[in-house]
C-alpha cells in the first residue's frame, strides 16, 4: 500500500473497460468497498438480456471475483445493496433468492430495491458490497 489512501483492485476477469475500480480496501479497519457488480462478461457485454436470474447470477459472481480480489470473501460481507430493474415486486423476490442463495450460509444485512433502469443498455441487476478483512491479509 503506497500512503495512507485507499488499495485500488481491478481484478483479471472482469471486464477492463469500466470506468472506476471494482473495490478499494480501506487503509485502516480492513473494510472493503465493492463498485456495483454488473452482470458484465469479460468483454463488457451485459449476458442474459431480460433474465433478471441469469444477470444476478452474474452479478453476484463477478462480486465475488472483485471481493477475493481485495482480499475478502462471500462471508466477510457486512451489508449489499442489491439494485432491479423491475416492473413487478416478483422480479425484486426473484432476484433476491439467486443472491441469498450464492451468498448463504452467509446473511448480510442488505437492501433490495426497484429502480427504473441501470447504467448498461439491457441491465436488469446489479450489487454492491461492503466487506470486512480486519485480521486478513490485505491483497
Amino acid at each position: 500500500m503506497s500512503g495512507s489512501g485507499p488499495t485500488f483492485v481491478s481484478p483479471p476477469g472482469l471486464y477492463v473497460g469500466v470506468p472506476y475500480e471494482y473495490a478499494a480496501v480501506a487503509p485502516t479497519g480492513g473494510a472493503v468497498f465493492t463498485a456495483g457488480a454488473c452482470p458484465l462478461d469479460t468483454e463488457g457485454h451485459v449476458v442474459a438480456p431480460g433474465d433478471h436470474e441469469a444477470q444476478a447470477r452474474a452479478a453476484v459472481a463477478n462480486l465475488i471475483t472483485a471481493l477475493e480480489a481485495a482480499g475478502a470473501e462471500a462471508g466477510d460481507l457486512v451489508k449489499t445493496t442489491v439494485y432491479v430493474v423491475a416492473a413487478e415486486r416478483a422480479d425484486l423476490v426473484r432476484v433476491w433468492r439467486v443472491v441469498e442463495e450464492a451468498l448463504a450460509p452467509s446473511r448480510p444485512p442488505s437492501t433490495l430495491l426497484g429502480v427504473a433502469f441501470l447504467g448498461y443498455p439491457e441491465q436488469l441487476v446489479e450489487i454492491e458490497g461492503i466487506a470486512s478483512i480486519r485480521g486478513k491479509r490485505k491483497p
